[in-house]
């Protein structure tokens, strides 16, 4: 059975969240407790005023990707969120490697949506 593109890009999301979540957990950031709902609200680029950026990632990031999957709404137009996470994993102390692969990989995914390909 062959997949349709909207399938497929689907499944190919789904499987970069799945990265992504596992980099995360692997580093130990993956949080247990969600964070309070005010801190959800902020008006800001990616919560900074309110959350870590390891924190947006799961309690916004991927839980708006995985709603989007599960919906068949569609992907976003753009994306550039490597960029943020390198600016961000500066300095860690540890190898933040697999956790920015991962959102390379879902920019180049979106890119490719929005050249139509």
């Amino acid at each position: 059975m062959d997949l349709s593109f909207s399938e497929q890009r689907y499944g190919r999301a789904a499987d970069i969240i799945l990265e992504l979540e596992m980099a995360l957990r692997q580093h130990q950031l993956w949080e247990y407790e969600p964070p309070s709902p005010q801190a959800l609200q902020s008006s800001q680029p990616f919560c900074m005023d309110t959350l870590r950026f390891t924190q947006w990632l799961q309690f916004v990031f991927i839980v708006r990707i995985k709603d989007i999957i599960e919906t068949a709404a569609p992907l976003p137009g753009r994306s550039g969120i490597v960029a943020i996470a390198e600016e961000n994993f500066k300095g860690v102390s540890y190898d933040a490697t697999a956790i920015i692969r991962s959102l390379a990989q879902f920019d180049a995914l979106i890119e490719r949506k929005a050249e139509g390909k």
